[in-house]
């Protein structure tokens, strides 16, 4: 006879070997080293910056984004440096802020989004937009590697605010979409090469949340990859 407790057991024994799928499990690992192997047969692996083109071909599927991919100053390594420096990583939406490993670094990660409630109403601009622009008036994003991976607005605000004074150790923007997201993108690519603010970016329409929580991640492997002594920033 089964009983509620040997039931209760079935259940934990399955949610503990459901959460033994992630990354950390021998086989996930195994895994995850495998697909990376493939990316480094398609995509260069000489430079820090052709480890943030690979993570863009892995998070992706598509070894041609690799070649979609722009950088303005040496993002990765400030990037890097502000992961080990313990810096805000601040995200656009909650999917990004999901995205983001835990693992790796002690860095504080917050969302915009929930932020300029009672701008955007009192405005009319976006949700993101007010966010973003509430953030800097508190001063969040000075020093902070700040994440953009769905909304233009939020690029496109996040660069008014940079222009204005606002200096963020590294962006990182990928917004997506057919309205204002190429645009988004060049936009902050014109603002940080004035202001030299370290930045990735892509061109084209393609991005997105996951691709923009992906090379965030980099960032933070190349920070571990550092502590370690693996890889010199200097």
């Amino acid at each position: 006879m089964t009983t509620d407790a040997d039931v209760d057991a079935s259940t934990a024994d399955d949610a503990e070997e459901y959460a033994d799928l992630g990354a950390t499990t021998e086989n996930a690992m195994e895994i995850a080293e495998t697909s990376m192997d493939r990316v480094r047969e398609l995509v260069p692996d000489e430079t820090l910056t052709d480890r943030i083109r690979q993570k863009s071909v892995h998070a992706t599927g598509d070894p041609e984004f690799q070649h979609l991919m722009r950088f303005e100053g040496n993002p990765v390594r400030a990037g890097a440096e502000a992961v080990l420096d313990e810096r805000p990583i601040v995200t656009d939406i909650t999917m990004v802020k999901e995205g983001i490993t835990g693992r790796g670094h002690s860095c504080p990660v917050r969302k915009a989004i929930g932020n300029g409630t009672e701008l955007a109403e009192r405005t009319g601009m976006t949700r993101t937009a007010a966010s973003v622009l509430e953030l800097d008036r508190e001063g969040v994003y000075d020093g902070a590697v700040a994440v953009i991976g769905n909304a233009p607005t939020a690029a496109l605000a996040l660069a008014d605010c940079i222009e204005d004074g606002t200096r963020p150790a590294v962006v990182v923007a990928t917004p997506v979409g057919f309205v204002k997201a190429a645009e988004s993108r060049e936009r902050i690519r014109d603002v940080v090469r004035e202001y030299e603010v370290p930045a990735i970016t892509n061109v084209g329409r393609r991005g997105g949340s996951g691709l923009a929580a992906g090379l965030t991640n980099e960032l933070v492997h190349v920070a571990s990859d550092a502590r370690n002594g693996d890889v010199d920033l200097a």
